[in-house]
């Protein structure tokens, strides 16, 4: 007894489902690291716009670091603002890089910039 001939199969074979996977999982072993440097630059740039409140820099630089100790910010320091004035305004900006191991030797740089409104 013949038995027709089945379709051409479809799906995942084993080893697609095992890159497939390992892709997923370092996907998200990568944005799990990610996501508090995105977290703390958000707080960061809210600490901006507060110390964008003084009128001199030692004072914008105090207030930043006040702000940063209450947001648990690590990465800056009032020390690495750059305060300017645009007018009457006062602009405070800051530049800094951060690194996130991987594996072994690998690392991924994120090179963050910000400036109050």
């Amino acid at each position: 007894m013949k038995h027709p001939l089945k379709s051409k199969q479809r799906g995942l074979s084993f080893i697609g489902l095992v890159l497939t996977s390992a892709l997923i999982v370092s996907v998200f072993i990568v944005g799990a690291k990610l996501v508090p440097t995105v977290i703390e630059h958000q707080a960061i740039l809210k600490a901006l716009n507060k110390a964008q409140g003084g009128n001199t820099v030692p004072e914008v630089r105090a207030i930043f670091d006040k702000a940063a100790t209450i947001d648990d910010i690590s990465s800056v320091s009032g020390k690495d603002l750059e305060v300017t004035k645009n007018g009457e305004k006062v602009v405070v900006k800051v530049a800094y890089n951060k690194e996130i191991e991987l594996v072994g030797p690998a690392y991924l740089l994120i090179k963050y910039t910000g400036s109050s409104k």
